[in-house]
């Protein structure tokens, strides 16, 4: 049962017109200078925002927030500020806008937007939180159960991360690193930037986010993109679930890519046989584990590299490779550990758990493991199994803020068909608590993230015109099916294009 939340919207008439052009800010406090060692760029700059850490006691704990901005090509034509978030919880944003125009973005976007990039709070150069995860904890799904055991044993792995959180030098700050506080950092950037407004493009977790800033801060927003859409519910105990709805959607695309290719793989000549291929390779490392990949691991592993076609041909390397017992490619199966990784996974931890108040009964956990794992058999018994939430220290301090369709009709939610993490369903809830405010563009395609110029060009296309021209469709709009046109992209693209993956395989 839905949890009745509290809002508190501004009463803003609804409007369908383009939100008046406005290319000179206010007066800037921001002192714009060199970006961290390892995300420099010549053209890249970056600045530090003191915010507090709890916005009820704004004169209590500062935190420092850290920006970075790609300037407007062309000062004439800008329109304002395009700030990012691409995904997580916990992902890494300084870098994005420069990653992101190097996708091959087009020119009239980096003319009319200053791009505004930002590592949330907690993580990497954002006043950095830690729970001391040791290197098995850093993936945080928790692994396939097959019974009600496995659940049991999941639960206690799950209290231990939550311990460590309490313990750590952290746990005072992880209570207040929510979405609403990170929505109330983005208007803290706005208003350091001198801006009236802001445009925002938020990718999977990131569409949540930007969800939330729309809903709390109406009058602030301009043209808002959310790709890849996450439910209203947020990331809570609903939506890690909805993974396995995911995998089931998407997993088909890459049977029929495979079967295509049986010839260099190996994996099966028709999908139904690439299917069992999977089924009997997951069994296999369930009973007895290799290259370090047990079962668990190769279910989750299949399932974050289904997120991009792009990632194929390593998934169908890693499967050859296991088949023929031989290691896998370094880092398919499993996430390489990062400098970062453990603030990010902590940044991660402390959303899920601050957003929303989870289930604490194992017997909740068991019958929802039953239920996944009858309904999405690739990933369910994983994904609906025991989180560290449910045995998080502190409750929630504020309930998740509520969708509303009062507001200004400023958004624009892009989603595929067969997204593997986050499913169609998601974003039909959020459409619908939008109601008249939000226009959704459905692709047919698979993978996660619409709005990225190597795939399908009538969704990438909407984007585009919605931020340069301030052009919504009229109504719902539908995308066919393109050929994809990723074998195309340059060296640079290419490049780019895998640090968007790397930053999607969040789990």
């Amino acid at each position: 049962m839905r949890k009745q939340l509290l809002v508190v919207l501004a009463a803003v008439a609804l409007t369908t017109t383009a939100v008046p052009a406005y290319a000179t800010p206010s007066k800037s406090s921001v002192t714009w200078g060199a970006c961290p060692a390892d995300v420099a760029s010549p053209i890249l700059q970056c600045a530090s925002l003191e915010v507090p850490l709890d916005y009820r006691q704004p004169d209590g704990k500062k935190i420092s927030i850290e920006i970075s901005r790609l300037p407007s090509t062309d000062a004439a034509k800008r329109r304002g500020v395009l700030l990012f978030n691409p995904g997580g919880p916990g992902g890494l944003g300084l870098a994005f806008p420069l990653t992101w125009a190097r996708l091959g973005v087009p020119s009239s976007v980096l003319a009319e937007y200053d791009l505004i990039g930002f590592d949330p709070r907690g993580v990497d150069h954002s006043s950095p939180v830690s729970c001391d995860l040791k290197p098995e904890q850093l993936s945080l799904a928790p692994k396939y159960a097959h019974d009600r055991e496995e659940v049991v044993q999941a639960s206690e792995s799950a209290k231990q991360i939550a311990q460590q959180c309490a313990a750590s030098a952290s746990a005072p700050i992880l209570p207040y690193i929510t979405t609403a506080n990170t929505a109330r950092d983005m208007d803290q950037i706005r208003a350091a930037l001198g801006e009236q407004k802001i445009s925002y493009f938020g990718l999977s977790y990131g569409t949540y986010l930007g969800a939330v800033y729309a809903s709390m801060f109406p009058d602030q927003t301009d043209r808002v993109v959310l790709d890849s859409v996450v439910g209203s519910t947020g990331v809570d105990v609903t939506t890690v679930r909805r993974f396995g709805e995911g995998m089931q959607d998407r997993f088909p695309d890459f049977a029929k890519w495979a079967a295509i290719r049986h010839s260099i793989y190996g994996l099966g000549a028709t999908p139904a046989e690439v299917a069992a291929t999977f089924s009997k390779l997951a069994d296999r490392l369930d009973e007895q584990p290799a290259w370090g990949v047990d079962g668990s691991t190769f279910r989750l592993g299949t399932h974050s590299l289904t997120y991009q076609t792009l990632a194929f041909p390593v998934l169908a390397q890693a499967w050859q490779a296991l088949l023929n017992n031989q290691a896998p490619p370094a880092g398919s199966m499993r996430l390489p550990v990062t400098g970062p990784e453990q603030s990010q996974r902590a940044t991660m931890i402390s959303v899920l758990c601050g957003d929303n108040a989870w289930p604490r009964s194992i017997s909740t956990y068991q019958r929802n493991v039953a239920e996944d794992r009858a309904a999405y058999p690739m990933i369910g018994g994983a994904t609906a199994n025991v989180w560290p939430c449910a045995h998080w220290a502190a409750q929630p301090l504020e309930p998740p803020v509520q969708f509303s369709d009062q507001g200004p009709s400023n958004l624009l939610l892009v989603q595929n068909l067969r997204d593997p993490a986050t499913p169609l369903s998601g974003a039909l809830e959020t459409r619908e608590a939008f109601g008249d405010r939000a226009r959704l563009v459905t692709v047919d395609q698979g993978g996660h993230g619409v709005g990225l110029p190597y795939l399908n060009s009538c969704g990438f296309g909407a984007v585009i015109n919605y931020l340069v021209n301030g052009t919504r469709p009229d109504t719902d709009k539908y995308c066919g099916a393109e050929a994809n046109a990723t074998r195309s992209l340059t060296a640079q693209q290419q490049q780019a294009a895998g640090k968007v993956m790397d930053q999607l395989r969040r789990f």
